[in-house]
């Protein structure tokens, strides 16, 4: 009898297996790659590592970047939605700033931070791996545009609305209560101190009204730095649906396509929505203190392989977004060290953004055209963003 473990080895091995071409290898190494989204800082708060050099576990490290071609990945300073509206937010959020500096004089011969396109660009020339900085949660702005201008001085360049709860900016996606309807009276006043100071905005995470109401404030182009779509997660709301990819698209922003295999698939995300009913029927079965809690998931994955998804499946994204408004609006947003252990099959780690390409190229996409998708998309709204506010600011 063949197992769902075997064959998720079968098909692991199968993947790894695949030759990518030299062309695909010389794109990858000949691009700059931008990842709107990983999560090194938080991971390494969490357990201490060393990501200069190679490390045992996580999804990012300076030799997998190297071999992958990735040169240009977003730092997240993930702040959780548990610290909205305490000074604890903003604490963290300047640590883990302090963490990216950290590992930049550790290794300046190998990482810069950047905080402009330019330096991205200067970076790439010098073999150096740029480390810009995007805000999960603006949590820590704590309705203080005073704030705004430190954390964009300290170098970051975006700032994720909201998190997993609503926020004083904005309603998350995720967030029943929808308090404010869409933004809140601050998160109007900051959409254009943002678009002054040249801070990219992002609306992943946030509810679809402030995904809208951000739209119509903002003078400058917007990104999802780590969203994938609703059509093939059906009901995900953290997802775009097609009219928002349409909207997105009209003021000329990007999606940068989240590789999280629950992000990709309603399969993966059903996965998730059955794990977290088990764990509250065992939470409310046996209490908080139950010592079966502490290894759920795990044990339910023995029981409930984990459906991965495929690079197939991302590639599949990426085509829709093309498809349905062009080549110019989609880029990559892995959530890298950000999505635990539910990332594709051919797409576990950084190294792997030459499988991406040649998956690219198997469907046709010119090479022009891949490395719009790789860097060129989002390159071009930072760009725009940085531009208004030098006129406007």
């Amino acid at each position: 009898m063949i197992t769902a473990g075997a064959v998720l080895a079968w098909s692991q091995l199968t993947t790894a297996a695949i030759e990518v071409s030299e062309q695909a290898q010389t794109i990858a190494k000949e691009t700059i790659i931008v990842d709107g989204h990983i999560d090194v800082p938080y991971r390494l708060r969490e357990k201490w590592a060393d990501v200069t050099q190679a490390t045992d576990d996580g999804d990012f490290d300076y030799p997998r970047a190297v071999a992958g071609g990735l040169n240009a990945p977003f730092m997240s300073i993930y702040v959780p939605a548990s610290l909205d509206g305490s000074d604890a937010s903003t604490q963290l959020a300047h640590q883990l700033i302090d963490s990216v500096e950290a590992i930049v004089a550790r290794a300046p011969d190998k990482f810069a931070i950047a905080y402009t396109t330019n330096d991205v660009k200067e970076h790439f020339t010098k073999g150096l791996i740029s480390l810009p900085m995007g805000m999960e949660n603006g949590s820590p702005i704590q309705g203080d545009l005073n704030n705004l201008r430190i954390f964009y001085d300290r170098g970051i360049r975006y700032i994720t609305l909201a998190h997993s709860q609503s926020n004083h900016i904005s309603d998350s996606s995720y967030d029943l209560r929808r308090q404010w309807k869409g933004l809140s009276p601050f998160g109007k006043t900051l959409i254009p101190a943002m678009n002054n100071i040249g801070m990219l905005i992002d609306i992943s995470h946030v509810s679809d009204d402030a995904f809208y109401q951000t739209l119509k404030l903002s003078e400058s182009p917007v990104i999802a730095s780590h969203s994938s779509l609703r059509k093939f997660t059906p009901g995900f709301e953290r997802n775009m649906n097609d009219d928002m990819i349409k909207a997105l698209a009209e003021n000329g922003g990007v999606i940068m396509i989240n590789f999280g295999s629950s992000f990709v698939t309603k399969e993966a995300r059903q996965w998730r929505d059955g794990l977290a009913k088990a764990e509250n029927a065992l939470l409310k079965k046996e209490g908080k203190d139950s010592p079966k809690l502490a290894d759920f998931e795990a044990t339910y994955r023995k029981d409930n392989p984990y459906p991965y998804s495929t690079i197939d499946e991302v590639l599949d994204h990426i085509d829709h977004v093309v498809k349905l408004v062009g080549i110019e609006h989609v880029g990559l947003g892995s959530d890298f060290d950000g999505v635990g252990d539910s990332l594709p099959i051919g797409l576990k780690d950084v190294s792997y953004f030459p499988h991406l390409v040649q998956g690219l190229l198997n469907r046709g996409y010119k090479e022009d055209e891949i490395k719009k998708i790789l860097s060129g998309n989002v390159l071009r709204v930072w760009e725009e963003v940085e531009d208004y506010a030098k006129k406007h600011g």
